[in-house]
């Protein structure tokens, strides 16, 4: 199973779409999972609009009707794994065991909020995972989204992408006209 793992997008304000790789990330995944900020319900729309389930949180910059749309925090099923999701996961001291607590029943928990991409995996194989931004890089060297690849009985194993622009191209049938 393929996830498309992305954050923090907040279009339309950091940018004038999403990068040409992280359409394509999307587009061949089996699933995306969002961990807030996207911004806008467009944003939003444009996601379902892949065709894969979307699983999303709401951040805190995102507007009023997203946050009524999304929930604070989710759990999802992916591929055998329970995932957990949120969007701030607090500071980095202590976070892996912040969000085993938080979500006793996941496998793993995904989130954003800093921008900073990140994979820390337990020996036990909980894991945290922030896939940073595919559009607001801060102070960060590229832009972001992550392809997490989970097989049945392995543990997931995520591949950072950087996303860097340019604004890709949206398959036809996402083209609003």
């Amino acid at each position: 199973m393929r996830v498309a793992v992305l954050s923090d997008t907040h279009l339309p304000r950091r940018g004038p779409g999403l990068p040409a790789l992280c359409i394509e990330v999307m587009a061949r995944a089996d699933l995306i999972l969002h961990a807030g900020d996207l911004c806008d319900f467009s944003t939003l729309i444009l996601l379902r609009a892949f065709g894969p389930p979307v699983a999303a949180v709401h951040g805190n910059v995102d507007e009023p009707d997203v946050r009524r749309e999304l929930p604070e925090t989710a759990v999802v099923e992916a591929g055998g794994l329970r995932i957990g999701m949120v969007h701030d996961a607090g500071v980095a001291s202590g976070r892996l065991e912040r969000m085993r607590r938080r979500f006793p029943d996941a496998n793993g928990v995904v989130f954003g909020h800093s921008h900073i991409p990140l994979f820390h995996r337990a020996g036990d194989g909980f894991f945290i995972l922030n896939p940073g931004s595919p559009t607001d890089r801060r102070r960060q060297p590229r832009h972001s989204i992550v392809e997490l690849t989970i097989e049945e009985g392995a543990r997931p194993e995520p591949a950072f992408l950087a996303v860097d622009y340019p604004v890709g191209s949206l398959p036809d049938a996402l083209v609003r006209r």
